[in-house]
């Protein structure tokens, strides 16, 4: 992607690109920009890291905080699970350097070694275009930490004072934040998501355990109850300004907590949760970034949580390991053929319902794969989401381009059999 096709949260993973040294935040504070930011945090008596930054990059970051370096590293602090967090690790650990963590690190790495084939296909057909990688994703270095913290871990370290905070819910279910009470600043790592002020993704396309909405809303208010002056996050530049931060934290608390509250009641009332997806919207005065997480996706989570895998709207079939797909081609057949259904998919598309469209052609290219209209109209079908998604959500805006890249590499397979 391009700049200027980028996501808002695409140009703040892309952002570190060029840069030469490392950028001057606070007091003895300093940020290189990964996939994932890491931080250096220099004291009295020797230096910190929270995070490290992506795998592969370890040397760069090492060399970007090199002029910054006041003394040995005695700590790294891991903020949560995620390889594009402590990636680097290995490469900037010294002799003697503590590993702190959160309790639950070891489990969350081992989830992700268990389903790393699983996760690392889902993985890569949405990242990989923007981590320019080619084939599997690179395995993440085994961590062994020094400390797993619990509850809250205070420490003094050259005349700063530090507390490791353990989170009810972040991006992962390990999740900590550093406290730095003298100087009012927090590093939050991504425990409200990659973009500040934005709304949570509580359960991930890629695939990930599941962060419940209350664990999300008690740390909000978790990090709220500080007051802090400046928050630093896992990406783009530090929040700055007691007032700012507590409005912010203000207004995701609020716009979540109305999610749950209108799903529960969506749910009490007896709709669907396709039904709540579509029909429930935040006010004007409660909208937040969808640059991660979406309004819908979130009350899908919320429904899901409370009310589980199944849905009664989906009937009795949903109870058993036979999906619909199972009966395209009695459709087909009765419906006289592919072309009929791709004939009335290109309806819907004519008249703007890409998403009707698209359950049509999932019947459709079921049985007959390489139908060239049908896949000429999938691709349309997919460029009018595209279009309406403003590209404003990185992961939908991944996924919908790969599902594009797909039908045109299924269109030109087509052509070749039919130059063959």
């Amino acid at each position: 992607m391009s700049e200027k096709q980028q996501t808002p949260l695409g140009a703040l993973v892309m952002a570190g690109q060029g840069q030469s040294n490392a950028e001057r935040i606070g007091d003895g504070i300093f940020m290189v920009k990964d996939i994932s930011n890491a931080y250096l945090v220099t004291t009295g008596d020797g230096d910190l890291l929270v995070n490290t930054g992506f795998l592969g990059n370890g040397a760069r970051n090492k060399g970007l905080f090199a002029a910054h370096r006041t003394g040995p590293l005695r700590r790294i602090i891991v903020t949560q699970a995620h390889a594009d967090h402590y990636g680097a690790l290995p490469d900037q650990k010294e002799e003697g350097t503590q590993v702190i963590v959160g309790a639950g690190f070891i489990e969350t790495v081992d989830y992700f070694d268990r389903l790393a084939l699983f996760l690392g296909r889902r993985s890569g057909k949405l990242w990989a275009s923007m981590t320019r990688r080619e084939g599997p994703p690179p395995k993440p270095p085994v961590i062994v930490p020094d400390m797993e913290v619990a509850t809250t871990l205070a420490f003094e370290q050259g005349g700063r004072r530090f507390e490791v905070v353990k989170t009810p819910g972040g991006e992962s279910l390990d999740s900590v934040f550093l406290w730095m009470p003298d100087e009012k600043t927090v590093f939050t790592g991504n425990l409200f998501g990659p973009v500040w002020r934005a709304m949570p993704n509580l359960v991930t396309m890629r695939g990930d355990k599941p962060r419940l909405v209350r664990a999300y809303l008690r740390s909000v208010e978790q990090v709220r109850a500080l007051g802090a002056e400046l928050v630093i996050t896992g990406h783009g530049d530090p929040i700055r300004g007691a007032e700012t931060i507590r409005a912010d934290l203000d207004m995701m608390h609020a716009a979540v907590s109305y999610l749950e509250r209108e799903t529960i009641a969506g749910m009490n009332a007896g709709r669907t949760v396709q039904d709540l997806m579509r029909e429930i919207a935040l006010p004007v005065d409660l909208k937040i970034g969808e640059f991660h997480g979406k309004t819908s996706w979130v009350v899908r989570a919320i429904w899901e949580e409370n009310g589980g895998w199944f849905h009664y709207a989906d009937g009795t079939t949903a109870l058993y390991g036979v999906p619909r797909s199972a009966v395209s081609a009695d459709l087909v057949e009765l419906a006289g053929g592919a072309g009929a259904i791709v004939g009335r998919a290109h309806v819907h598309v004519a008249a703007g319902r890409p998403l009707e469209a698209l359950h049509l052609l999932d019947i459709a290219l079921g049985v007959t794969p390489d139908h060239e209209a049908g896949l000429t109209v999938r691709k349309a079908a997919l460029e009018q989401l595209l279009a309406a998604s403003g590209s404003t959500n990185l992961s939908e805006t991944m996924w919908l381009k790969a599902e594009i890249a797909e039908t045109d590499k299924r269109l030109a397979s087509h052509a070749q059999k039919g130059e063959g």
